[in-house]
């Protein structure tokens, strides 16, 4: 493969640290290469270096003649007097921008909601970021170097950007260099991964999955060699045994190889013993939402929502911004009032909520951390019966990436992701039974990540997450709902029906102004549906009887999936075969009306 770029002998340091020592590497045609490591480490440092921003202190970085770099930075770089539309496509010829099938597709893709002549000053953080992004990919480029792309994108601009990349060069053409903290963007678009570490990088291939077996078996290797009392070692020579495909310059990670790495990690989550302790804690009844709806001014957010949230529920929430997901937990947090219907909370139920503004710390922004948790309480206890473990909260802050000498830090002076984490760490110290995480991965490295889910897979209560990080949400919950134009929605088949979905609501609702410009120049790829066909009286009859049919029979399901959820919150939590048996039933019933739904859909679009 041709060379595009290269770094050798890398050097960079501050006044008290040392970034990189040595470092040499290279990227050549057809590399998709993710950047991962811990906050501070240095991975926007070294995307700087190569990509042209910054000059290292030693070594040097060679560009192939004639390679061009694009390059998106976490900082607002936008000029405030240019309109979106001028961001975008600068001042190209309308004809010729909108003739572009690409530069049409990138605007449908990130631009969808905003005004084409709306001013960049008057748009919110994520609104210019997406615009950014969007004059950065309408370019053209052989190198593209994307720090932190997926902030303020939601999960449909997300999947929408990993298709961009994969498609955008042929397999063997083009190079992307990208930092990022989303492990399943990570997983779609990079072949490798490299992890900024201790001064150096190291080299992984594959994506997020493969790097992590990866990265088990090197620490595992480790840990034989240093530490061989450990009964590690005893499976370590059994699978170096059968071919150690560590052993080859390029190891390619077969299944089987990794089965055997990960042969004696337990179920991420005990659910039987949750389930127990969350119903001991919180009894049957958590919060029942009935028939509720929510309207400000006149417009209807929320209508007809029925949801009944069981003990030990772990729920990710999904939705564009706006759809109205804030206002869902505001409904059980108290935090907001339903226009009608009833919000029924047992009386054991004590809400807590990770929001996105640091709210928990306002208070104690002058104190150390050791101060801060000194006055709560005294222990914290993970994992359930034979495994549970108690931990001194400073046992915790060291387990969620603080060090000792932070501990004399005041809270004003941490970072975003350590602030992010103390949060965290202070409500669950005050022990709610239901917790609230409203995009928790904000400012959090993929290590960290890590060790936040750990954390929570011990944690024994109702669980309702809010993010548009797709490995996370699917990662820490075990059921997914949808709130699309107002309506609550189940999603049996998770993230993938969600995205389904979305695409076919939009479809149906009206255009955005920029996707309406787009298409109306050229009809090359318009985002219009055809037209139904002409059909004969009788055919349209006959459909529009099998519609009224399907509703018929989805209002019915819609009756015996409230039945089921009210036989399940009156059943005895201890009878755990007599839940499973009737969440067979549930997600039956959830399943036929999804299929009928969409046969709905279908029949609707034939008769226009």
């Amino acid at each position: 493969m041709a060379h595009l770029l290269g770094a050798e002998a890398l050097h960079l340091e501050y006044p008290t640290k040392v970034v990189f020592d040595s470092v040499s590497l290279g990227v050549n045609e057809g590399d998709r290469i993710g950047i991962v490591g811990r906050n501070g480490d240095g991975k926007s440092s070294l995307l700087g270096m190569l990509a042209g921003r910054r000059e290292p202190d030693a070594g040097r970085v060679t560009v192939r003649r004639g390679v061009t770099i694009g390059v998106l930075d976490q900082a607002d770089t936008l000029d405030g007097s240019l309109t979106v539309g001028e961001a975008v496509v600068g001042d190209r010829p309308e004809h010729e921008w909108a003739g572009d099938a690409r530069v049409r597709d990138i605007i449908r893709g990130l631009l969808g909601e905003l005004a084409w002549d709306a001013g960049v000053a008057t748009l919110s953080g994520g609104q210019r970021r997406r615009v950014a992004l969007a004059a950065l990919l309408a370019g053209e480029w052989d190198v593209l170097a994307l720090d932190e792309p997926t902030n303020h994108l939601d999960v449909e601009a997300i999947t929408w950007l990993a298709g961009h990349l994969k498609q955008r060069w042929a397999p063997n053409a083009g190079g992307l260099l990208v930092v990022t903290h989303d492990r399943w963007f990570l997983d779609e678009v990079c072949t490798a991964t490299w992890e900024v570490h201790d001064r150096i990088v190291e080299p992984f291939e594959g994506g997020y999955a493969a790097y992590i077996l990866q990265r088990v078996e090197r620490d595992r290797q480790a840990a034989s060699i240093e530490a061989k009392r450990q009964n590690l070692a005893r499976k370590e020579l059994a699978w170096l045994r059968r071919g150690a495909p560590a052993r080859t310059s390029k190891p390619k990670f077969r299944i089987d190889a990794a089965n055997v790495l990960i042969a004696d990690v337990p179920e991420i989550r005990d659910r039987v013993s949750l389930q127990s302790l969350a119903v001991s804690r919180l009894g049957k009844d958590v919060v029942d939402l009935e028939d509720v709806s929510v309207a400000y001014d006149g417009r209807e957010v929320l209508r007809d929502v029925e949801w009944r949230i069981a003990p030990g529920e772990r729920t990710g929430v999904l939705g564009v911004n706006g759809a109205g997901k804030s206002t869902l937990l505001g409904l059980v947090d108290g935090s907001v009032k339903p226009s009608s219907g009833r919000v029924k909370r047992g009386k054991t139920v004590r809400v807590a909520t990770l929001t996105q503004r640091l709210d928990e710390l306002e208070e104690h922004l002058q104190d150390p951390v050791r101060t801060v948790i000194g006055r709560l309480r005294t222990s914290y206890t993970i994992g359930t019966g034979s495994k549970a473990q108690e931990l001194t909260p400073g046992q915790l802050l060291e387990r969620m990436g603080f060090e000792s000498k932070q501990l004399s830090t005041p809270v004003k002076d941490l970072s975003g992701g350590q602030k992010r984490r103390l949060q965290l760490l202070l409500i669950l110290l005050d022990q709610p039974n239901v917790l609230i995480l409203d995009e928790p991965t904000n400012d959090l490295d993929t290590d960290m990540l890590a060790a936040i889910e750990d954390l929570l897979d011990s944690w024994p209560g109702t669980l309702l997450v809010v993010s548009h990080d797709r490995y996370f949400i699917e990662r820490v919950t075990d059921q997914q709902f949808a709130v699309i134009d107002g309506r609550l929605r189940h999603l049996p088949g998770g993230v993938d029906e969600y995205l389904r979905l979305s695409a076919a609501s939009r479809t149906s609702g009206a255009g955005a102004d920029v996707a309406r410009a787009a298409a109306a120049v050229s009809p090359l790829e318009g985002s219009a549906a055809p037209a139904a066909p002409a059909r004969s009286g009788a055919e349209a009859h006959a459909i529009r009887k099998e519609i009224g049919a399907a509703e018929r029979k989805l209002e019915r399901l819609g009756q015996r999936v409230a039945g089921i959820h009210e036989r399940m919150a009156a059943h005895d939590q201890a009878d755990y075969a007599g839940l499973a048996s009737l969440n067979e039933e549930l997600r039956a019933a959830e399943a036929e009306t999804a299929e009928l739904e969409e046969r709905w859909l279908e029949l609707s679009e034939l008769v226009g």
